[in-house]
């Protein structure tokens, strides 16, 4: 659990998260105001106590007016291509957690350190085999998501899909949405977020 929290405090989503309010003059309660997030949770996250998952930043990110990607650029860097080789140590692997502090799926940015991005790519791996309400989501945007090895379970709406290797799907991420394994590999794949932000 010491090495999930020395990754956070490298990746400073807490302190962006807390930059990005005190700028704008925003109280904890402000924020979960905007949100809808409870204020204890936000300040987990500025204390990098909680890893929030993507439709979480989404929604912190929605109430500042600023994009997804501001939680994943790196401010002294201006590259125009940004190269993750396998096992590249800057992909950064974050680990969300439900709100029952169980971790449902992993996520590496492999867009780090390019700013001013519209598109936000994923490796992403689950870990969740039941369904549970925090596991479905909903956010601003579009999503597309491969699956590269084990089997998911993919709920869209009131629509339930099995998803095999080689799969993908492209949906509005208005609608709840998530996934569950639903196989003994692991299963992990690609997503791609857009936010018309």
């Amino acid at each position: 659990m010491e090495n999930i929290r020395e990754e956070v405090k490298e990746f400073e989503i807490g302190m962006k998260v807390r930059n990005l309010r005190q700028e704008q003059r925003m109280t904890l309660q402000d924020l979960a105001a905007k949100t809808g997030l409870s204020k204890p949770l936000l300040s987990q996250i500025e204390n990098n106590q909680v890893i929030p998952p993507l439709a979480t930043l989404l929604r912190i990110a929605k109430s500042f007016q600023v994009p997804l990607n501001c939680f994943f650029e790196d401010e002294s860097n201006n590259k125009k291509c940004i190269l993750v080789r396998a096992g590249d140590q800057h992909a950064r692997q974050m680990r969300a957690a439900s709100n029952h502090g169980s971790q449902s799926y992993t996520y590496n940015s492999r867009a780090f350190g390019k700013k001013h991005h519209h598109m936000e790519p994923f490796d992403m791996e689950f870990f969740a085999n039941e369904w549970s309400d925090e596991l479905l989501v909903c956010h601003e945007g579009e999503e597309f998501f491969y699956l590269l090895e084990g089997e998911l379970e993919f709920r869209h709406a009131d629509q339930l899909i099995h998803l095999y290797p080689g799969d993908s799907v492209y949906y509005d991420s208005t609608e709840p949405h998530g996934y569950i394994s639903c196989s003994a590999t692991r299963p992990r794949g690609i997503a791609v977020i857009y936010s018309r932000s």
